[in-house]
C-alpha cells in the first residue's frame, strides 16, 4: 500500500514575506512532510471590494476596521517570480511544492510550473468553470469538501470525471471549514459516507487545534492528510491561530507514520516478533498433585500452567480418562509418553 500523503499547508502564513515562506518550506521538510502547499490567487479575480471578511479573519489582530477581503488578500498574493523562487527552494530542501489555485489565471500559471496534482479548495466546490479547468489538466485531483453536502460532492465529481479525470485519480478530502474547527463538528465518520457513496479514495483536511484528529483520520482510512502550519501561532495573519507550529508538525508526521505501520495488512496471524513469546505466555497441561502409576486421570488432576511447550489445554479431551504409566510428582508437564 502506498504511504499516506502528508501535506503541510503553509497557505498564506508567509504574510507576503518570501523569507518567511522559505522558512516554512524548510520546517515542512525537516518535519518529514511530503508536500508544502501554498495558495495562489489574484485577489481581484477572487473577490469584489464588497466581500466582507469571515469572522475568524476579522478576529485576527492584524485586521483593521472596515478592511475588506480584497484589502487583506492583496497583501498575501505571490507573483510568478515568487512562485518560481519557492519552487526552487523546495527542490533545494527535498520537499515537493504544491499550491491551491483559486482562479483560472492562477491555475494556468500553476499548470505552467508542471504541478503533479491539483486541489479544489472547499470554497470552490460549486465553481463549475474552475472544476472544468482543473479536470482539463489531466492530473490527479484533491477535492476538499468543507461546507458541502453529498449532493454537491456528487455534482463536483460528475464535472471532474466527465471532463477526463478517472475516479481513481480523485481523492475526496473531508473537511470542516471553520478556523479552528470545533471538535464536536469534525465528524470524521463522514469519510466513510463519502467513500461508500462515491467509491473514491478519502482523505482529510484538518482545521482543528492540535494533531490528534488527523492522526485519527489516518487510522480510519484517510490516504491524504492536509494540515495548516505556521512558524508561530502568535504572528499576525488570518490563518496562524488555527495552525500548528513546526514541532507539532514533526510530531504529527511521526505519529501518522507510526499509525500507518500499525494498520498492517488486516490478516490476523501471529506477528514475527510475538512467535518467540508463545512458550512463555501460553500454558501446557501439568499435574495438579502427585499421582501414582495406574491412576486414571480426571479433570481435577490437571493444572494449566506455563510454559506452553507441552500438550495444549485445548487437548484436554484427549488426556482425561487416560491411565498413567508411572508415578509422577506435582507440576509434571504431561507428555503422551506418560500415558497408556
Amino acid at each position: 500500500m502506498k504511504k499516506v500523503i502528508i501535506i503541510a499547508e503553509a497557505g498564506v502564513n508567509h504574510n507576503g514575506d518570501l523569507k518567511l515562506a522559505e522558512r516554512l518550506i524548510e520546517e515542512a521538510s525537516k518535519a518529514g512532510a511530503d508536500y508544502v502547499k501554498f495558495q495562489t490567487f489574484k485577489a481581484l479575480n477572487l473577490v469584489t471590494s464588497k466581500a466582507q471578511k469571515a469572522n475568524y479573519q476579522k478576529a485576527d489582530k492584524a485586521s483593521k476596521p472596515g478592511e475588506s477581503q480584497l484589502d487583506m488578500l492583496q497583501k498575501l498574493e505571490l507573483d510568478r517570480d515568487a512562485h518560481l523562487h519557492l519552487i526552487r527552494h523546495c527542490k533545494l530542501h527535498n520537499i515537493r511544492f504544491l499550491s491551491t489555485g483559486f482562479d483560472l489565471e492562477s491555475l494556468n500559471m500553476l499548470s505552467d510550473f508542471g504541478l503533479e496534482l491539483f486541489k479544489v479548495p472547499s470554497g470552490e466546490i460549486t465553481n463549475l468553470p474552475l472544476l472544468m479547468k482543473i479536470a482539463g489538466f489531466g492530473k490527479p485531483v484533491l477535492l476538499s469538501t468543507g461546507m458541502a453536502n453529498l449532493k454537491e460532492i456528487g455534482e463536483a465529481l460528475d464535472v471532474i470525471t466527465s471532463n477526463g479525470i478517472l475516479l481513481t485519480d480523485v481523492t475526496v478530502l473531508h473537511c470542516t471549514t471553520e478556523y479552528p474547527a470545533p471538535m464536536d463538528e469534525v465528524n470524521l465518520k463522514a469519510m466513510f459516507t463519502i467513500r461508500d457513496s462515491f467509491g473514491v479514495q478519502i482523505g482529510y483536511s484538518d482545521h482543528t487545534q492540535g494533531i490528534e484528529i488527523p492522526i485519527a483520520a489516518v487510522a480510519l482510512g484517510a490516504r491524504v492528510i492536509e494540515k495548516h502550519f505556521t512558524l508561530d501561532r502568535s504572528l499576525p495573519g488570518p490563518d496562524h491561530k488555527a495552525s500548528i507550529e513546526p514541532d507539532e508538525l514533526a510530531e504529527m508526521v511521526k505519529s501518522i507514520r507510526n499509525v500507518e505501520l500499525a494498520l498492517g495488512n488486516g490478516i490476523k496471524e501471529p506477528a514475527k516478533s510475538e512467535l518467540k513469546n508463545r512458550i512463555a505466555a501460553r500454558k501446557s497441561i501439568h499435574l495438579a498433585s502427585d499421582l501414582m502409576a495406574g491412576h486414571t486421570i480426571t479433570l481435577d488432576d490437571l493444572a494449566m500452567k506455563r510454559p506452553g511447550d507441552g500438550i495444549s489445554p485445548m487437548q484436554l479431551g484427549q488426556i482425561v480418562g487416560k491411565t498413567l504409566k508411572q508415578d509422577l510428582p506435582e507440576n509434571t508437564q504431561l507428555t503422551l509418553d506418560h500415558l497408556l
